[in-house]
Order: C-alpha cells, then sequence, then structure tokens
C-alpha cells in the first residue's frame, strides 16, 4: 500500500512510520520544509494553499497527524496556532484528496478526546455530543474539515486520541522525570478520569482502521479501561518504584497553563472505545500496569 503521512517525524507518526516501513508499505512523508530534500518527501505549505500534487499520483491512504503541541500556556497567538495547524490545514488537505482521480481510498485524520470536554463521571462513546470550550470546539471543527473528503467517497476516520503513553513523548515522557525523584503525584484533587492508550495501541489502531473497511467517522482511540488520575499517579510511581507522594493542586496548575491546565489534565473525561470494541479490535495492552510494565521495562 501507498501511503501519505503529515506529522511523520513526531511521537506517533515517527512510531508509525517504523511499523508500516517494517511491513514494506510504501510511505511518503509530507512536510513543510522549504526544499526537499529526499524522494519520499511531498512538500506542503497550506497557509500558502500548495502542494506537490504530482508526487501525491497512486497513493492508496492518508494519515494526517500534524498539529501543534496543545503543550504550554494558551494566549491568543498559541490558540490560534493550535486552531490552525489542525482546523485549516486538515480543511485544504481534504479539498485537495478530494479533486485527486483517483484519490485515496481512505483518510486516517487525527483528533482527540478533547472533543468531549470535561464530562465527570459520564461515559463517553462516540455518539456523545461536543462539550463545551476551545478545545472541543476545535476538535469540532478539526473533524468538520475532513469533509470534502467523505463526500467524495473517501473513507474518512476522525481517531480520536486519549492520553498516549510511550516513553520517547508525548505526557509519559514529561512526568517521568519528576516521578523518577519522588516527585510525581496526582493532579488537582486526582478523581478526574484520564482515558490513555499504549503508543503500540495506537499505531495498532492506525494499521486496523487503514485495512478495515467498515470503520469510519469518528473512533475512540482509547483503552477500555480507563482510570482516575488518582489512579494513574499510583501505577507510574509503582512501576517506577518509586511512590507517588506530592499532589500538584489545582490552583498551581492553574497559575502555571491557565486554560490549558482546565481543558486537559484537570478536565474528567471517561471515553470508552466503543467502535473498535465493536469491530472486535484486540488490545495489546487494555489495561495500564501492563501498558506501564511494557513502556518502562
Amino acid at each position: 500500500m501507498k501511503i501519505l503521512i503529515s506529522g511523520s517525524h513526531g511521537f506517533i507518526g515517527s512510531a508509525l512510520h517504523t511499523r508500516l516501513q517494517q511491513q514494506d508499505h510504501s510511505l511518503l512523508r509530507l512536510i513543510r520544509l522549504t526544499q526537499v530534500a529526499h524522494s519520499d518527501e511531498v512538500f506542503w505549505n497550506p497557509i500558502e494553499h500548495f502542494i506537490e500534487r504530482g508526487k501525491l499520483a497512486g497513493v492508496d491512504a492518508v494519515v494526517h497527524l500534524a498539529g501543534e503541541n496543545l503543550f504550554g500556556r494558551w494566549n491568543d497567538k498559541k490558540k490560534r496556532s493550535i486552531y490552525d495547524s489542525r482546523v485549516l490545514n486538515t480543511a485544504f488537505l481534504a479539498r485537495t484528496l478530494a479533486e485527486m482521480d483517483p484519490g485515496p481510498k481512505v483518510l486516517i485524520c487525527a483528533s482527540a478526546i478533547g472533543y468531549y470536554g470535561d464530562r465527570g463521571e459520564h461515559d463517553c462513546i462516540e455518539s456523545a455530543a461536543a462539550g463545551e470550550g476551545f478545545l472541543p470546539d476545535v476538535c469540532k471543527d478539526w473533524e468538520e474539515a475532513t469533509v470534502p473528503a467523505a463526500n467524495a467517497g473517501i473513507r474518512v476516520v476522525n481517531l480520536r486520541f486519549g492520553i498516549v503513553l510511550g516513553k520517547e513523548g508525548g505526557s509519559l515522557a514529561k512526568m517521568l522525570p519528576a516521578f523518577k525523584m519522588g516527585m510525581g503525584g496526582p493532579l488537582g484533587d486526582g478523581q478526574q478520569w484520564v482515558s490513555w492508550i499504549s503508543i503500540l495501541d495506537v499505531v495498532r489502531v492506525i494499521e486496523f482502521a487503514l485495512s478495515r473497511e467498515t470503520l469510519k467517522g469518528a473512533v475512540n482511540a482509547v483503552s477500555p479501561h480507563p482510570v482516575r488520575n488518582k489512579e494513574f499517579a499510583h501505577a507510574i510511581g509503582h512501576a517506577l518504584h518509586r511512590p507517588e507522594v506530592v499532589p500538584i493542586p489545582k490552583r498551581m496548575l492553574h497559575f502555571m497553563f491557565g486554560e490549558m491546565a482546565d481543558q486537559t489534565v484537570l478536565a474528567s473525561t471517561k471515553v470508552l472505545p466503543h467502535k473498535l470494541q465493536l469491530e472486535e479490535f484486540q488490545f495489546q495492552h487494555p489495561d495500564l500496569h501492563t501498558a506501564l510494565e511494557s513502556i518502562l521495562k
């Protein structure tokens, strides 16, 4: 299969690229450099609505993972960058794919469980309504940006990623130094639900979505066993043989990160992989302790 990947140098993208390469797929990287240096790279500049269309000929599938990192204080400039890198760039890519003849058979596009917002104790499956706030609005518009591709007959899968666990990147990599020093602990009161997935299962879910023709639309890419933040911190401490004794107060998180803290680490989002389970996807790491043991061994 000939597959175009955006964000292929990121945390998820690099792991996916390695796995697909091992399976002898023909891979292209969608990049934003000013000069294409390798034959497997396709240059695009979505701001100027430019892409090397000639290199897209024969592409069977597209995996779109690129987007501005959410981490950091959300001032107006940061929020604009988060929104544009997801919504406007995805819209341009979807229109480009829709205009191809023939076009790819499938578009796998990243989304996030931020779509649901802070939902307390409510179980969220794919049919749940979007939440309220900046992040739910971004995710909603992000998914709607793929509509031109779907209208052109391309099978579109919007993967709503939970917290992706791996020691090479993502949230866990940021947490590990504090836990290794015995300074890790729950965030706020620790009662908020955390929906997570291992990096291995993320890659396997993407592979599954590429080939499973009955899978389309929003798909929750999370483990079937979400945990409370307090349990999440305990599991990391246990895996590292370090106590998790230093909870970080909510007011400190507000001071450090403002709105980002409210809509990410302090939000309670209990998400279930309903569609994946209906399609009988088998998780390699269904529970948190098994996942962390594998990642941190």
